[in-house]
């Protein structure tokens, strides 16, 4: 497992200035989730999202069309303004969740009128959109915030004019750049932004008005007159550029070659008619079902033809042969695609375009995600009543269009197979849907569905019925007579009992999905066996205990996340258990499951394994880890399935002396008491490759062979955190085939230098915190090595690593280093070298400038030196570490001084998968936090708003990538200046904070996850869909996490935030990411930071422990100590010893801790080798969308004043 590691440290010292080490900072490089396979997509017509030309026309001249029934910008009145925030969700029938500015809107001057005003509405993405001809009329400024114009705009005194002045454009409103919705008559866009902001977190309504002029608030809310022509255009453009262009075959001479701007735009090219621009016609070529031949006469030229009788030629002759392959493979893709399927989804369609009923021979029509109305207002508009015409369609797709009514046109149509018309805010479903007889799958997941009418069992042919995340709260009658539906998909409702009388009048159902509904009994009624259900999912209810004897055929039983504390269950055909999380005491199976193959019963409380596991001869994987189990049977080894055993965190004291022949290929025995492992265990187990028995108290290890021949084929062996000496180092060499070795803090003095010789396929080692002097120079017989680390040793000579060709990465930190030695030429793929606490080293000029050649070299950086000599208060130390895919997906913040040298402010940002937003909430959140300190004094109200301010500040980036993150302020009470100090922590997603109180661990934060009640019931008031993974959309497991907006309001930024006041009880406290949290209890991590006095090493300890107990994710931990006195520190003291002035806050100015190579200029430590320091921010980042704020945590300016101060609360009046 490749590794990346930043380190740092610094301390605060009353009256002195001292230094602050930051995270590094890396360059965006990260993705968001993979979207979802798409059909061809046609660009729409005048309806359509995208500014550009219709496909299915042959010219783009189409004008903004103003519509006079549709709403008008109107004087403010006073029900405008919130009275209070708007806390419930929308009616069903209101679409969507609105948000705020950049289209924010403001007040006017009653006699405002729009008439008069011309100018073009903003696009989000004006280098991205073909502008049609003429543009809807701006109702916004700057960044998308709507602009109050002065009265005399309004016109006046001529009547006649008034009369043939053009009626005002219809107002839209954007939501996180995604498509634009046209206003209702009844709705005011200052109503609707207000209620967004209040929906996001902010509790004041001076506050709200205040967020809603900022520009930014564009990319979460933006309001239009006139629709915005390049909503979704850039997605629909694949390639663009300007060529020589000739129309027709190239034997007619009619035609010339010139050139134009041409555009591959969804499944059409588009030719502009004048060179260089997209001004006047635009020529469109339908390509699907067209040909795309090579032109051989002329170099790199394409013969692109439509299909057809009439069909249409265009040759287009590119630059360079790059571009010819680039176009080539694009429309030959294009091309070959169905002609009888349209993609309109996420076009902002209020109807349905003219061009698309050019095609009579329609068969798949995807049409989610738009505002498609049932009689649009505009009488030349196509409804959805016209879908009839369609004769031949089979699949219509009609999610997220917040219907409120069910569409009857569906119904006549005969050829419907598949019908989805999900997430539409439908309360009924009307009886003619019976006349649907040949459909087959019909979606109504995420209504307000209580009932279904009798008539759908005249769909006889109908297989699958979608009814999850509706409110039903009992099985409708009607699934008794729809005999071809072998799936109940009923998860998110209501149900609280689950009635077996119901299921046994539907014997056609053999899969059951009750997952997410408040289910607390089962209610037999007399029912004997229930034969035909053969998968049952009871995830996430409330069960307390399960007699599911009656499924005497249940082959697939889902329990998990309940509260169980018996399980009873039929193994006659049982093929896989799942019953994790859970307080499950007792697991009745009978008779033996002869067919099970996969077993899951971690995290409960079973103190035993069941004796009929060992009698399963199928099974091959069983996890029985976080339970209470002393002793594994010897016969479980014996089972020749059992591949992986996950026995981890048990109470285990040993495991089975005498083993056969066991196929166990995985075991994971860590976290347990083990003073030993069985002798036999690794000659028995020869198909064993990946063991882990870290965290026990073994002191040896067993022989791989009695001889000097050995049948092991072991490749990842985990043995952290034992009290393993030198002498089980010899033993390792009966591994030959080992890959990754992991044996950080145990007792090791030494690694004989002949032992490392014969490990020549290791790729991966870890000996941090032992005792070693040295690595053995036989290191570089390992020629696929690349990763060493071996901090927190005694190591004081350089070990041999950089011979290695294949070394990436390297950290000798807290060591005894005095010198490095270099060859010539360092590795070419080293990405990272670590030397930070090795106070005796000193590097030379020319070492230095070789050392800097290293994508990022960390070391420490010369003491800035106290003037005051004062106690230091609080000091920190951080490290980070990228996870198998050898991306840093984490950052850490850390400020020692910040506001005054009064004050330190800690953080650590987790992306999950993407480097984007670490990086951009380690460069920003400091600066908004000491903006939000000078307008108010509350700790919950400035932390709320310093996160909810980050949201918008993330800009493009955050409408589709997401990041946890975790801060803690430390300060005096401003009431009180003389009091103790007081430490807040606020976060979101899974990173969290843990203070060591007492020696005990006291945790300041809060995951907000699916278990929690109040957020499920949240989520499921807003009808998200949660995918089995327990996932929001399938995207984000938390529902309280910054980015990520277009799953709003599901997933809201607002923070848990606590507050606690130190005293010299205090010892630490700890941040860190999700990586550190799954892998580490919090008892566990304050009792390894504990045995650490520095606090780099803690967190180095930390980060090394979550890596070898088996997180693959990157980690972060930050571990700030504390030195809290007895009496009281008072504000006035502390900045008047201060001898130097304060940083701008926010500002990483190193003192003890870290200097990474490349530090620029702004202060900021250097990107880690794997966060794509060579690669550039992505271009959704550009200075035109994001705050100029971000990154200038790097200011030399000092502060304002009002930073410097207590903090006053903010005097804008409401």
């Amino acid at each position: 497992m490749s590794e990346r590691r930043g380190a740092g440290g610094g301390r605060w010292r009353p009256g002195g200035r001292a230094g602050c080490s930051p995270g590094a900072p890396r360059a965006p490089d990260g993705a968001g989730p993979a979207p979802e396979p798409e059909s061809p997509r046609p660009s729409p017509g005048a309806e359509g999202a995208s500014g550009r030309p219709d496909p299915y026309c042959s010219s783009s001249s189409e004008e903004l069309e103003a519509d006079p029934g549709q709403p008008r910008l109107r004087g403010r009145s006073s029900d405008a303004w919130p009275l209070s925030p708007a806390a419930s969700p929308p009616p069903p029938t209101a679409p969507r969740d609105f948000e705020g500015p950049g289209g924010a809107a403001r007040d006017r001057p009653a006699e405002e009128s729009l008439r008069g005003r011309s100018s073009d509405a903003w696009p989000l993405s004006p280098a991205a959109s073909l502008p049609p001809p003429t543009a809807p009329r701006d109702f916004e400024g700057p960044g998308g915030a709507a602009r109050d114009r002065p009265a005399e705009e309004s016109p006046g005194g001529d009547a006649a004019a008034a009369e043939k002045a053009p009626p005002p454009p219809t107002l839209y409103v954007q939501l996180h750049g995604e498509t634009a919705r046209r206003l209702e008559a009844d709705e005011k866009p200052l109503q609707i932004q207000n209620d967004y902001l209040f929906q996001l977190g902010f509790g004041a309504l001076w506050r709200v008005q205040e967020e809603g002029l900022d520009s930014e608030v564009g990319c979460l809310i933006r309001f239009y007159a006139g629709k915005p022509h390049s909503t979704g255009s850039s997605e629909r453009v694949q390639l663009s550029g300007t060529y020589s262009v000739r129309k027709g075959k190239l034997h007619l001479p009619v035609s010339r070659w010139a050139r134009r701007q041409v555009t591959l735009c969804g499944t059409c090219l588009i030719v502009s008619s004048v060179k260089d621009s997209v001004a006047g016609k635009m020529h469109v070529l339908p390509l699907i079902g067209g040909k795309v031949e090579e032109v051989r006469k002329h170099q790199h030229c394409l013969a692109l033809s439509s299909s057809g009788p009439q069909s249409q030629t265009y040759c287009i002759c590119f630059d360079t042969f790059t571009e010819y392959l680039r176009w080539l493979r694009q429309v030959s893709k294009v091309a070959s695609q169905r002609i009888s399927s349209v993609d309109l989804s996420c076009c902002s369609l209020e109807h349905l375009p003219a061009n698309l009923f050019y095609s009579q021979d329609l068969t798949h029509l995807n049409l989610k995600q738009n505002f498609l109305r049932q009689n649009p207002s505009l009488p030349t508009a196509r409804g959805l009543s016209e879908l009839q015409r369609f004769t031949k369609l089979k699949s219509l797709n009609l999610s997220n269009n917040h219907l409120g009514d069910f569409p009857l046109a569906v119904c006549s149509i005969p050829t419907l197979a598949e019908l989805n018309v999900s997430c539409n805010a439908l309360r009924a479903v009307p009886a003619a849907v019976g006349a649907m007889h040949n459909l087959q799958t019909f979606l109504l997941d995420g209504n307000f569905l209580q009932t279904l009418p009798a008539e759908l069992e005249n769909m006889h042919q109908l297989s699958y019925l979608g009814l999850s995340f509706n409110e039903f709260t009992d099985f409708p009658e009607v699934l008794e007579k729809l005999t071809a539906v072998d799936k109940l998909c009923m998860s998110g409702n209501c149900m609280e009992t689950l009635r077996l009388q119901a299921l046994r009048k539907m014997p056609h159902i053999k899969h059951v999905d009750l997952r997410l509904n408040l289910i607390r009994k089962l209610i037999a009624d007399e029912v004997d066996f229930l034969p035909h259900v053969t998968q049952l999912d009871l995830r996430d209810n409330k069960l307390g205990g399960l007699d599911a004897m009656v499924f005497n055929n249940l082959e697939v039983l889902h329990c998990e996340r309940n509260q169980l504390v018996t399980l009873s269950i039929c193994g006659c055909v049982l093929k896989a258990l799942y019953a994790s999380s859970n307080e499950l005491v007792q697991l009745d199976v009978c008779p033996v499951p002869n067919y099970l193959s996969y077993m899951d019963v971690s995290r409960n409380c079973l103190e035993n394994v069941p004796e009929w596991v060992c009698e399963s001869r199928k099974l091959e994987v069983l996890d029985v880890g976080h339970n209470q189990i002393c002793e594994l049977p010897a016969r479980l080894f014996c089972n020749s399935s059992l591949r992986k055993l996950l026995a981890g965190h048990n109470q285990l004291t040993r495991l089975p002396e005498r083993l056969e022949r066991t196929p166990v290929e995985v075991l994971d025995v860590q976290h347990n008491q083990l003073l030993e492992l069985p002798p036999s265990l690794l000659m028995k187990a020869d198909s064993l490759r990946f063991l882990n028995a870290s965290a026990n108290k073994l002191e040896t290890l067993p022989p791989a062979t009695l001889s000097e021949e050995t049948n092991s084929i072991l490749q990842e062996l985990y043995l952290t955190n034992n009290n393993l000496t030198d002498k089980c180092v010899p033993l390792l060499t009966g591994h030959p085939h080992l890959k990754i070795l992991h044996m950080a803090y145990n007792r090791l003095q030494s690694f004989p230098a002949s032992k490392m010789a014969k490990l020549e396929e290791l790729e991966e080692i870890d000996l941090s915190g032992n005792k070693l002097k040295a690595v053995p120079t036989t290191i570089m017989n390992c020629r696929r090595m690349h990763t060493v680390t071996a901090h927190s040793n005694c190591i004081e000579v350089f070990p041999e690593v950089m011979q290695l060709p294949e070394i990436k990465c390297v950290d000798l930190s807290c060591n005894e280093l005095s010198e490095v030695t270099l060859p010539e030429n360092l590795p070419p793929k080293l990405q990272e070298l670590d030397l930070t606490g090795n106070p005796r080293l000193a590097l030379d000029h020319r070492t230095l400038e070789l050392l800097n050649n290293i994508r990022c070299f960390k070391i420490d950086q010369p003491s800035a030196g106290d003037a005051s000599g004062a106690p230091a208060v609080w000091s920190h130390g951080y490290t980070e570490a990228s996870g198998v895919k050898n991306k840093l997906c984490v950052a850490a913040l850390s400020v020692n001084n910040f506001c005054d040298n009064r004050e330190a402010l800690y953080g650590v940002f987790d992306g999950d998968r993407n480097v984007e937003v670490p990086y951009l909430l380690q460069c920003t959140m400091s600066d908004i936090l000491a903006e939000e300190l000078q307008k108010t004094k509350n700790e919950e109200e400035y932390m709320v708003n310093t996160f909810i301010v980050m949201q918008r500040k993330l800009g493009t980036a955050g409408q589709k990538l997401g990041g946890a993150a975790v801060l803690c302020h430390i300060r005096h009470d401003p009431v009180d200046p003389g009091g103790p100090f007081t430490l807040t922590s606020a976060n979101v997603g899974k990173c969290q904070t843990v203070l060591c109180r007492n020696g005990k661990p006291l945790p300041l934060s809060r995951s907000y996850v699916m278990s929690c009640e109040e957020e499920l019931r949240r989520i499921k008031r807003y009808k998200a869909i949660i995918t089995e993974d327990g996932k929001v959309n399938g995207v984000t497991e938390s529902t309280r996490i910054l980015g990520y907006t277009f799953l709003h309001p599901s997933v809201v930024p607002r923070p848990h935030v606590q507050s606690v006041a130190l005293s010299p009880q205090d010892e630490f406290f700890i941040l860190g990411s999700k990586g550190l949290w799954d892998s580490l209890s919090v008892e566990e991590a304050v009792g390894a930071a504990r045995s650490v006095p520095d606090a780099l090493a803690a967190a180095k300890k930390l980060c090394t422990l979550a890596q070898s107990y088996g997180c693959r994710e990157s980690v972060s931990a930050v571990v700030v100590q504390l030195s809290v006195p007895e009496d009281s520190f008072c504000c006035c003291e502390l900045a008047a010893a201060a001898s130097l002035p304060p940083p701008s806050p926010g500002v990483f100015t190193p003192a003890s801790g870290a200097a990474a190579r490349e530090r620029p200029a702004d202060g900021l430590g250097a990107p880690s080798s794997s966060s794509g320091l060579a690669s550039e921010m992505s271009s959704e980042l550009s200075t035109s969308e994001m705050s100029s704020e971000v990154g200038s945590t790097a200011s030399d300016e000092p502060p304002p004043p009002g930073v410097l101060g207590e903090g006053s609360s903010c005097d804008t009046p409401l």
